[in-house]
This record gives C-alpha cells, sequence and structure tokens, in this order.
C-alpha cells in the first residue's frame, strides 16, 4: 500500500521533487498547489482537509501540531497521520524515512498519531 503526503507550506518544495524522484508511485501533494489547501491555510483546516482526502500531513510543526490534533481528535475526527520531519536528519535521511514508511505502511497504521522522524518500529514482543 503506498501513502499518499500532503507537505505543509514550509516543507521545502525539493522534498515533493526528490519523493517523487525516487518513487514515482508515491502520491505527493503540497499545500497552496491547485486541488489543496490554499498558502496560510490554518492547521485544523489542514487536518479537516487531510482526513476528507485521505492524506497524511508531512509537516516540520512540533509545536502546535499535538495541540491541534488534540483538538482535532476531540471534536470528534480522525486524521490518516501526522509525520513530522527531523531536524537532526538530512533531507536525504527524512525522505528515505517517508519512502521507506510509505512501501512498508498498512491502511490505517498511523491513524490519529503523530510520527517523528526519524520512525523507529518495535515488534510487539519488544514493547512494554
Amino acid at each position: 500500500m503506498t501513502l499518499k503526503y500532503l507537505l505543509d507550506e514550509n516543507v521545502a518544495p525539493s522534498y515533493k521533487t526528490q519523493l517523487i524522484r525516487l518513487d514515482r508511485d508515491l502520491c505527493v501533494w503540497a499545500v497552496g498547489e491547485p486541488a489543496t489547501p490554499g498558502m496560510g491555510t490554518l492547521d485544523p483546516e489542514i487536518l479537516i482537509w487531510c482526513e476528507e482526502h485521505d492524506f497524511i500531513l508531512v509537516t516540520n510543526n512540533r509545536t502546535s501540531m499535538p495541540v491541534h490534533l488534540n483538538d482535532h481528535i476531540n471534536a470528534g475526527h480522525h486524521v490518516p497521520g501526522i509525520f513530522i520531519l527531523s531536524p537532526k536528519l538530512t533531507m536525504g535521511q527524512n525522505i528515505d524515512e517517508l519512502i521507506l514508511i510509505a512501501e512498508a505502511s498498512f491502511q490505517n497504521e498511523y491513524q490519529d498519531q503523530i510520527v517523528h522522524l526519524p520512525y523507529t518500529y518495535s515488534f510487539p514482543s519488544e514493547r512494554a
């Protein structure tokens, strides 16, 4: 299964270019493009759009996004997921993480979650 990513307006446009270059089957849209939320759209509205269109939000907003997600869920909504890029990783490493996650994920695996890259998976027997 391939996930669909919506890059928020603060994610460099080169992320989209490189993601598509490395995986042509990956669906990557960016805020401000046709059929997506416009530039300057507030985060709560972007989460509603992601819910309606089944896109995972890719952002570097580590501060307010947890609050927006909490409010979104408390209002009875859901979101396919939110991936937060790591400032400690290079752009290439963040892109590799996004591609690996897209190729190895199953339906609704990240629903209503914020995942900070790099994503480390633990097998059920390793979880506390």
